[in-house]
């Protein structure tokens, strides 16, 4: 199969007229075509830029900003309850909020993880019934969805339901209540509160169980009625990579429910490989997990792979990697695209020669014909037509094959 059968599905095209200020065709005529945005989610943390959100941040920070700003347009942002509300009636509600404007005035769309999950819950909740546990948790979604709903459009509403009611690892709340009511009642409480509070955000359940659990769950939710929005998808693969194949089996088998795919949490390891007969990731900690050459090659090769896979696949609409560099990431282990020191990884390099790259339109100069028309095409997106200092914008869409558009050149 060749790259454009692969991609194809991913390319928009438009026949632009282009005119001049007073709506005459600029006939054989010279302008640049530059893409300027993806429509493709490719989404990444954005917890490492929460003190440069709030003003804190160093000339380390900048740096990190500038890499992780070239590469991706989605970051998920941690609204993990009990680090959100340490104290009952305290929400950290500014501090997100200046990280969700500083990413979206960057043009970057936000998430918020997660709305509902039984890990990272605050102390002072286990002191309620499962009635106060409820109400509680009710007016949580509510509130966060409420006061943020200019800056936060999409979040993941629930998490990690399969687990959540025999959750064995610690005495939370939650799970008790999940215990209690049910999974169906719990995505309910979720997905219900977050719609009513804004009605036109984008609502995902999230789990790292891809089983056929989870199959079994989205069946029953969708049966009971609850409006998912997407389907999450996590692939942490700290014990090395499950394969072109495996991944796009996954795909497969959640693309039947017609539902838009997001592969939420996505890792590869530049080091050693996590041993394979540990059954949670979480059980496994070094004093030190270092990148080694010869890891930071196969990641790069691996990173490829697996967006090239993720982005054939029509259902699937985003893929958010889970840290842009090793310094703080999670369990300690080496998946960033950048090492502790900022440097940057082969792996980075790899996707940015993808998104950049093969799947970007850079400033190219065409001259229109004799109608004052060029052809604009390439990955769907954002493009910008610009003659001198004048510039005009068109979206490229799946569906825009060959749509006609006409921009103004002033």
């Amino acid at each position: 199969m060749t790259a454009e059968d692969r991609f194809g599905h991913r390319r928009g095209s438009a026949l632009v007229r282009v005119l001049d200020a007073d709506g005459a065709p600029l006939r054989d005529t010279e302008v640049v075509v530059e893409q300027v945005g993806h429509a493709f989610g490719f989404g990444n943390i954005g917890f490492d830029l929460m003190d440069l959100a709030e003003g804190r941040g160093g000339p380390d920070d900048e740096q990190l900003a500038a890499d992780w700003l070239e590469l991706f347009n989605t970051a998920t942002l941690p609204f993990y309850w009990g680090d959100f509300e340490p104290a009952e009636g305290a929400p950290q509600t500014e501090r997100l909020r200046a990280a969700a404007r500083w990413f979206g005035d960057r043009g970057v769309a936000v998430k918020g993880h997660p709305l509902v999950w039984h890990t990272v819950q605050p102390d002072w909740l286990r002191a309620y019934d499962l009635d106060g546990i409820e109400q509680r948790l009710r007016d949580r979604v509510r509130r966060e969805v409420s006061a943020l709903r200019d800056v936060v459009p999409s979040w993941d509403a629930i998490n990690e339901l399969v687990i959540m009611p025999v959750f064995d690892r610690d005495d939370n709340a939650v799970t008790r209540l999940a215990w209690n009511r049910g999974r169906v009642a719990m995505a309910k409480i979720a997905f219900e509160e977050a719609r009513a509070a804004d009605p036109g955000a984008t609502l995902l359940l999230n789990d790292f169980d891809l089983s056929t659990a989870y199959e079994c769950l989205i069946e029953g939710l969708l049966e009971a009625g609850v409006q998912i929005d997407a389907l999450g998808l996590q692939t942490h693969m700290h014990q090395g990579y499950r394969g072109e194949d495996e991944v796009l089996a996954i795909a497969d088998r959640f693309a039947r429910y017609g539902l838009p795919l997001h592969f939420t949490e996505n890792s590869l390891v530049s080091g050693a490989l996590m041993p394979p007969d540990i059954e949670d990731l979480n059980d496994y900690r070094v004093d030190d997990w270092p990148s080694t050459p010869e890891g930071e090659a196969r990641q790069a090769d691996e990173i490829e792979r697996h967006y090239r896979a993720l982005v054939s696949h029509p259902a699937v609409e985003s893929i958010t990697y889970w840290g842009i560099t090793d310094r703080g990431a999670w369990l300690g282990a080496p998946i960033g695209l950048l090492r502790a020191d900022g440097s940057r990884k082969p792996a980075y390099d790899a996707l940015h020669r993808l998104i950049k790259g093969e799947w970007w339109l850079p400033p190219t100069t065409m001259r229109t014909d004799a109608e004052g028309q060029v052809v604009v095409a390439g990955f769907a997106g954002d493009y910008a037509v610009r003659r001198g200092a004048s510039s005009a914008g068109v979206t490229l869409s799946r569906e825009s094959q060959d749509a006609g558009v006409e921009v103004r050149l002033v």
